[in-house]
């Protein structure tokens, strides 16, 4: 049996000398744990040592992603060769990429409890089973294959992290909910002093400045008037609340409740400034990450989808049937317990598309609008130049199948709308690199190359292919017309 164990330092094949040992599995660490013992039961067969850290990241991205690598596929294959291995079992520790060896090697692979007691040992005594290599340097190379393997993750550019998109749009969501709850306890605080205002000016952050600039209503005089309309904003509004603070049916209030309501209401209105930059952030950060999907469903619906879905790679993975559903998941395994209807859209019922829409449009345009924000996730997830012209295009195409399902009018096909998202988008960007356009051959260049008639058609085998059914179908027909009366003559000249 052997053991592959990949360390920083590179590739080892193991041979275990003593097989009657992993027999009992619990008890083989006891056998192998000390390294005097692990030498007795394990050998080295053959050592690759990588060539650098880039050698190494490629090795390990590999492995976590379960694949056989180039150089791993080279290993095995020279060391089955070398050493006529072929009947030999190969333990290795990953099953996925255990049935990847196993798939394109051809190789026996097995996984199992002593597989881990053995790799658990190799990974112990890798500085004794491998002659010339010393612990210091494989710390060394342990840490530089860390820190290559974390900025490999965060390749990306750090403007394009979605993760921050993630936190954002969490973050707004919570101030929202916090600042409702804030807002009513302010509203029933300074009520009980001045009810009437609640009428007057409905709006949650304007109501927290008004409350901390009119304070006490009893010490409210005419010369502080401007100072109100330049809060409200409206000179009729603050001459409105001026008037409802000489009839107000609220209570006297102290200087010591009075402070506690300016405080907080302060508190208020700071996070309601803070909510606002950053809306903003979002906003900012939404046109530079996924700039197609902000300009097809808006920023904080397309902001909702990457959150739900984890990253934008993710939700670019998704296909539109998932897209449109995404948010929906429990009414979605209801229906499916049930076996009633099933949702027809998830979060990206607040879309504008689908709230314009007649009700027995709005599935139909869900699933059409769930197809572009695929399409437009997989554009910003993996294009590298940031564009948002087919994001707009993909926008107008959703705004002419909303007019055709309402009005019947027609709609532009898709093909012809991309090629023109094409064109402008390498005049926007000509030094991007894009895939030539292919034009169409008519039928006169086919024949302007000297070629008076079609070519025959060629069967697999490579002759020419067999006369099609309709001729032999017509040239029977043709044999057919013969007249009776001259078939019957021709039988009596015979006999």
């Amino acid at each position: 049996m052997l053991v592959l164990f990949e360390s920083p330092a590179g590739y080892g094949l193991f041979k275990v000398l003593d097989e009657g040992k992993l027999k009992e599995p619990e008890n083989l660490w006891k056998e192998i744990g000390e390294a005097g013992k692990a030498q007795e039961i394990l050998s080295l067969l053959a050592f690759k040592k990588f060539d650098g850290t880039v050698d190494a990241l490629e090795a390990a991205t590999a492995a976590v992603e379960g694949k056989v690598g180039k150089g791993l596929k080279k290993f095995l294959k020279s060391a089955v060769k070398k050493y006529d291995l072929k009947d030999d079992v190969l333990g290795v520790v990953d099953t996925k990429l255990g049935g990847e060896i196993s798939k394109k090697l051809k190789i026996k692979v097995i996984h199992d409890e002593a597989v881990d007691e053995l790799t658990r040992a190799i990974r112990q005594h890798t500085t004794l089973l491998v002659d010339g290599l010393e612990q210091e340097d494989l710390n060394a190379m342990t840490l530089g294959l860390a820190h290559s393997l974390s900025r490999y993750k965060l390749k990306f550019s750090p403007d394009k992290v979605d993760t921050m998109i993630v936190q954002a749009i969490g973050l707004l969501d919570d101030l929202d909910k916090e600042l409702n709850n804030y807002v009513m306890r302010v509203r029933e605080w300074y009520g009980w002093h001045f009810p009437e205002l609640v009428k007057i000016v409905s709006d949650n952050y304007l109501y927290a400045r008004v409350a901390l600039c009119v304070k006490n209503r009893a010490e409210f005089t005419k010369e502080r008037l401007p100072e109100l309309v330049e809060v409200v904003g409206d000179e009729e509004k603050a001459e409105e609340v001026m008037k409802a603070m000489n009839s107000s049916m609220g209570q006297d209030i102290s200087p010591i409740d009075l402070i506690n309501i300016q405080t907080f209401s302060q508190r208020v209105i700071s996070l309601a400034e803070y909510r606002q930059k950053l809306y903003d952030y979002l906003l900012e950060k939404m046109h530079v990450v996924a700039p197609n999907l902000s300009a097809l469903i808006g920023e904080v619906v397309g902001a909702r989808l990457i959150q739900h879905a984890g990253s934008l790679t993710n939700l670019a993975k998704y296909p539109a049937s998932t897209v449109q559903i995404l948010g929906a998941e429990k009414a979605l395994f209801r229906a499916l317990k049930t076996r009633g209807n099933t949702p027809k859209y998830g979060l990206i019922f607040h879309s504008s598309f689908i709230g314009r829409a007649k009700a027995r449009n709005k599935g139909r345009i869900s699933r059409y609008l769930a197809n572009k924000c695929s399409i437009a996730s997989r554009i910003d997830a993996f294009m590298e130049t940031t564009t948002q012209t087919f994001g707009e295009k993909m926008r107008d195409q959703v705004e002419e199948r909303l007019r055709f399902y309402e009005e019947g009018v027609s709609t532009r096909k898709n093909v012809d709308v991309m090629a023109e998202a094409m064109d402008e988008f390498r005049k926007d960007n000509p030094e991007a690199v894009t895939p030539a356009r292919k034009k169409k051959r008519s039928a006169d260049d086919d024949l302007s190359d000297g070629e008076d008639e079609p070519k025959k058609k060629r069967s697999k085998g490579g002759g020419e292919a067999k006369t099609p059914k309709s001729e032999k179908k017509a040239k029977k027909d043709k044999k057919d017309k013969t007249p009776k009366s001259e078939k019957k003559k021709k039988r009596k000249d015979k006999d």
